[in-house]
This record gives C-alpha cells, structure tokens and sequence, in this order.
C-alpha cells in the first residue's frame, strides 16, 4: 500500500507541476494553423513565418494574434494574394473570434467544420473564387455577427438555418450564383442591419419576416429573378431598399418599383389545364360548386346549365389559339426579316442563333464562357429584337470596322502592345487620318451577358465628354475575334504611375506647378462623372488610381476607363478591384457594406494627392503623421529640392487627410474640394477645416 500510495502521489505531482500541459494546448493550436497555412499557402510564398517551432502568440506568424488566455483570436490575412483552399483544420482554432481572408483569390469550398467555432463573431470571405454550397453548420455559430460571403462563385441556396444567428448584424451574399427563394427565416434575425443578396438568381418573392425587422437598414436584392408583392412594412427603409432589375417585383408606395396590378396578386401556379388533375389531388367535385347548385336538382343537371360552362370554355380555348397564332406568325415574320438582313451583312457567315447560345448558358457552368450575341455579336445589327434601340443611330456613329483596327495595330503586333490585364490588352496604333490611338481588346467571355446591358453600356461611354477624360474615339465588335475594340485618344505621357519613385535627375520628375494641375485636374475630372446631365447619368468611378491616370502631351491629367464596368461582367469588375484594395485605394466601408459610393472615388482621391505630393506609390503611417504635422521635409519628395510653396503644400496635404478619413460622412464631397483647390487664397475653408 505504501508503494501504491507513493506512486499515485508520484503522478499527481507530475501532473500539477508539468510545464508540457500548456504546451500540448499550443501545440494543437500549431498544428492547427500549420494545416491551414498548407491549405492557404500551397506554395509557401506568403506566409514562411509560420513554423513548426513557432509561437503564434510572439508575434513572428503573419497575421495572427491572440488573447489574454494565450489562445489564437485572430487571422488577418485580406489582400496577401492566398491561392489556396480553406482547411478543415479551422475547426481547431476552438477560441478564434476574428478570420478576415477577403480580398485573396481562394478556391474550393468553405469546409463545413467551419461551423463549431462557435466564439467567431466576424467571418470575411468576400471576393475570392469560393465555390460550392454555405455550409448549413454556419447557423451553429451562435456568437457570429458579420458573414461576408459577397464577390465568390457560391451556388445552391441560402440555408434556412442562417436565420439561427441571433447576434448577426451583417449578411453580405451578393455577386454569387445562389439560387432558390429567400428564406423565411431570415427574418428571425432581430439584429440583422443590413442584408446584400444582389446579382444572385433568387427566384420568389421577398418573405413578410423581413418586414418585421426594425433593425433592418438596408435591403439590397437586384438583379435577381424575384417577383410578387414587396411587404409594405418595407417602405420605411427608403433608398435602403434596393430591388432594381427584378421585373416580376412591384409595391405600392416604392419609388423605384412598378405599381401592382390585379395579375401580380393571382397565383398562376395553382392553374391547372382543363380537364387535367394530377395524381395527388382528387378532381373537383363540381356538384358542391356554389355556382352550378343554383342549376342542379338532386339526381342530375339541366342541358341549359351545362351549355353556359361548355361556351365559356369553347371561347377562352379560341381566343387562345388565335393568339398564339398570332404570336406565331410575328415571330416568323421577325426571323426572316432578320435572315434577309444577315444575308447581306458583313456578318452573314457567323451568324449563331442566340437562343441555343441562352439554352447553353442556363446549362453551362457560367454564363459567360459561352457567351453570343445575336448577329455574330454585332450589339448593333440591324433588326435587332425587330424594334431595335433608339440609341442605335447614335452609336453608329462611332462604329470602326475591323479592318481598321488591323491597320491600326498593325494585326495587333507584339511592338505596338502597351499592357495587359487579366480582361483585356492595350495596343498603340495609327489612325488612317494619321492620329494616335490606345485600342483595348476586351474578349467577349468579360463582357456582360445580356446584349442590352452592353448596348446601353457603349451608348454610356460614348455620352462621356471632359477636357480631364480620356475620349472615346469609336469601338468595334468582332464575332470573329470574339472581343470588343475600344478605341480612345493617346496619351503620350503615359500613366501618372510612371512619375512616382523616380531617381534623382531623372527626367520623370513633375515640378511643383505642375503637381498642382494635375491634381486640379483630376479633381475636375472626378467632378463631372459624379454629375448628373441630360444625357449623361451620375457615375462612381469604383477605380481610381494613379495608374487610371493618363497624361497628354502637355500634362494635362486623363482619368481612364470611367463607365467601363458598365461594359464588363460582374466578375470581371471585382477581379479589378484587388489591386485597388492592395494599393490602399479602396475605401475603408466597402469591406464592411460591400458598396461604392461617390466618397469611395473621394477617399482615392485622397490618396493619389499624398502620392502626388511625396513622389512615393505607397504610403506610410509615418508620412500621414507627418502631413498632420506639417513636417515637409517628410512627406514632400525629396526631388523637388524644396522648390514648392509650403502654403499650397499644406492646404493639399490637409486635404488628402479629409478625403481619405476613416468616416465617409466626414469626408468632402469632390464639389466642395474642387472649390477649395481654386480658391485664391491660402487659408482653409471653415467647412472643410472648422
């Protein structure tokens, strides 16, 4: 017994006083976070600090922090470029409250043991290349409170057990392929503020539940597939409430929805042929009908009562084939026209039949690997939809062909390329009249889908006319080619990009007055395209940056490519939108509210002017302080050997710091900075320095 009782003792103490314990629990959290960098990193490029004989609470792992208890908390890993996957491995990080990975390009599916981190209260997966269905063990989330999941290729519908994240606050779904109705129970969601499920393929109408809300401030669902009456509970959102581009949807008392009519009431679902039942439900028992009882002894009915019913019918059924008949006949005299038309084109040999190509697309994985446009691709073909666009003769005008564009780039010669993207490339080419022009190449799978979206986009871009643009000379659409022309005016000073970072002495560097026209200039710039005209609508740009900056012969600042997401697929969009946020130039609210506004193209503005100022591409905290101290011998570039006014130094500089304040509300709108830069004197307006 004394040995028994010696050993136990033995143990108990090793127990209490071991200094492994701790370690086991670490060692589990690193061998958690090792998998995931596996996954995330297949390559090992990105995050070579997380290692084997690491500690994830020093502060060596890349982007991860942990707790008071020493357990990791947080995985901050948006915009590092990951490639990868996401790991199961998740799931053993039991004390993660944080995982920000947007803005990377991850593929696969989100792993549904994702689900038993049940301390997560932000989960940012936005703008990846995620794929599959949201796992329906996310609702066991009990503590989530943001979900972003926008800007992926997640498909299936929404999980009804999302409506089980009572503390959920934010739920960003939109720029997906999911499918299916809204669920009710999304309603349960007492604390939801803002909900985002545009540019899906959600069908059905929008649940009463959501109505119920009174947290709910912004209910964004279009372009999507959704029809039926808006719960009128819905109007106290105002402009929260976005539902554009869903024809089926109507509401009384909505500014930017159709009114009703007694046909958006009627269920034409439950409608059934006459004469038809099916297998699961019995047939009408026409005796009981009040409307025959009237007419009906007890043994049988009258041949008068019969005959009524069998006219009515007898004439609905004529009506009917008379106008399919003429529905008929209309499309076949639309169709031969349009042959007769193609028959003489210059498109006649690559005509498609646009039908087959939507039959593919509804099929096909997306809907724009396949697609085609009617004519060959020829947006403007005549007898387009046999009615064809007002704007048409407009748009004619700026037509090129392709043998135009040929000689220009001389067939698109490696010497005169200028650069590439992941959606297009941009060549220098010469005009017959002898003028210079950039010519993009868009291929024709980064395009928007629906040829009247496109139409209207080229008949946007060539309404866009300021001495600070980059012009729109013409375009040109080739079936053959598959890609669209965009031909602009040259601008021989190449991109803004190009002065930054200069060496001393060379010859790229802009003197002070010049410095200042070009950021009046840009200014200018982003004032018109934020106004509204007559045949001009207010656009945000989304992608401001010095190198969306052109410069002419004379200096003259040229902002590039505004309206051209009008012209481009939603994927093509946000794909773009990864440089900018790796540059700093996307604003701060987008990650959060997943929308532009006017003060997202201000905060890039704000940006470019420190750019401007230091000479530098990227910027630094140091050099934001510096700006609010007015140190400029820190923030303003060397190469000027102080040849610059400090008074205009520091009216920019505190400028900048306005337009790219954390706080949207704060920030100027572009009007009133533009007043500011061509006011006389030094001293700072009240409004935008009080």
């Amino acid at each position: 017994m004394g040995i028994t009782h010696f050993l136990v003792s033995l143990l108990l103490l090793l127990l209490a006083f071991s200094p492994s314990l701790p370690i086991v629990s670490g060692n589990t959290e690193v061998r958690a976070l090792l998998e995931l960098k596996d996954s995330l990193d297949p390559e090992n490029r990105l995050l070579k600090s997380w290692t084997n004989n690491g500690d994830p609470c020093s502060g060596s792992f890349e982007g991860v922090a942990c707790n008071e208890h020493r357990k990791v908390a947080n995985i901050s890993l948006q915009g590092k470029g990951l490639t990868g996957t996401l790991s199961p491995a998740l799931a053993g990080l039991k004390c993660l409250s944080g995982l920000y990975l947007h803005y990377n390009n991850l593929s696969g599916q989100i792993p549904k043991e994702i689900g038993s981190l049940a301390e997560l209260s932000d989960l940012y997966l936005n703008v990846n290349n995620l794929s599959g269905n949201i796992p329906p063990h996310i609702g066991d989330m009990a503590n989530l409170q943001v979900l972003e999941l926008c800007c992926n290729q997640i498909t299936g519908d929404i999980p009804t057990q999302i409506g089980s994240l009572k503390s959920l606050t934010v739920l960003t779904l939109e720029h997906n392929r999911l499918t299916g109705e809204i669920p009710a129970s999304l309603g349960n969601l007492g604390m939801l503020r803002s909900l985002y499920l545009g540019y899906n393929r959600f069908n059905g109408t929008i649940p009463n539940s959501l109505a119920t809300n009174q947290q709910l401030q912004v209910l964004d669902v279009r372009n999507n597939n959704l029809s039926g009456v808006v719960p009128s509970g819905l109007k106290r959102l105002n402009e929260g409430l976005q539902g554009d581009n869903n024809p089926g949807l109507c509401g009384v008392g909505f500014a930017a929805l159709r009114a009703c009519t007694a046909f958006d009431t009627v269920n034409i679902n439950t409608v059934e042929p006459f004469g038809s039942h099916s297998s699961n439900s019995p047939p009408i028992d026409i005796s009981e009908s009040p409307n025959y009882r009237v007419h009906c002894n007890q043994t049988r009915c009258s041949n008068s009562s019969k005959f009524p019913q069998v006219a009515i019918v007898v004439g609905v059924v004529t009506v009917s084939v008379i106008l399919i008949g003429a529905g008929f006949l209309t499309l076949l005299h639309c169709r031969r026209k349009k042959q007769k038309i193609m028959s003489t084109s210059e498109f006649s040999d690559e005509h498609l039949n646009s039908d087959l190509a939507k039959e593919f697309n509804r099929n096909g994985a997306s809907p724009l690997v396949s697609l085609e446009y009617s004519h060959g691709w020829d947006p403007l073909g005549d007898g387009l939809n046999c009615s064809g666009f007002s704007q048409l003769e407009h748009l004619n005008s700026f037509r090129f062909n392709l043998e135009e564009i040929e000689s220009a780039t001389q067939c698109f010669s490696e010497v005169n390329l200028l650069g590439k993207s992941s959606f297009s490339s941009v060549y220098k080419g010469i005009l017959r009249d002898g003028s210079l022009v950039a010519i993009r190449s868009i291929n024709v799978t980064s395009c928007k889908s629906e040829e009247a979206e496109f139409v209207n986009g080229l008949n946007l871009l060539t309404s866009i006319r300021h001495e600070n643009l980059v012009r729109l000379r013409g375009f040109c659409c080739s079936r053959g080619r598959g890609e669209c022309f965009l031909v602009y005016d040259f601008a021989p000073k190449g991109k803004l990009s190009e002065y930054l970072d200069v060496e001393d002495g060379s010859t790229y560097i802009l003197d002070w007055s010049t410095r200042i026209s070009i950021i009046e200039g840009i200014a200018k710039g982003i004032g018109y395209i934020h106004s509204s005209e007559a045949n001009k609508p207010a656009i945000v740009h989304r992608n401001i940056s010095v190198e969306k900056v052109l410069l002419n012969q004379q200096f003259k600042p040229l902002i590039a490519d505004c309206g051209l997401q009008k012209l481009l697929a939603d994927d093509m969009v946000f794909s773009a939108l990864k440089t900018s946020a790796a540059m700093g130039y996307l604003a701060p609210e987008y990650v959060t509210t997943g929308r532009f506004t006017e003060k997202s193209d201000v905060f890039a503005f704000g940006v470019i002017i420190l750019q401007v100022l230091s000479g530098k591409l990227m910027l630094s905290n140091s050099m934001r302080l510096a700006v609010e101290s007015c140190k400029f011998e820190d923030f303003i570039d060397s190469n000027l050997k102080e040849k610059f006014s400090e008074s205009e130094a520091a009216k920019l500089g505190k400028i900048a710091l306005l337009c790219t304040h954390e706080d949207p509300e704060n920030r100027p709108t572009i009007g009133a900075v533009i007043e500011e830069l061509t006011f006389a004197a030094p001293v700072m307006a009240t409004f935008l320095f009080s």
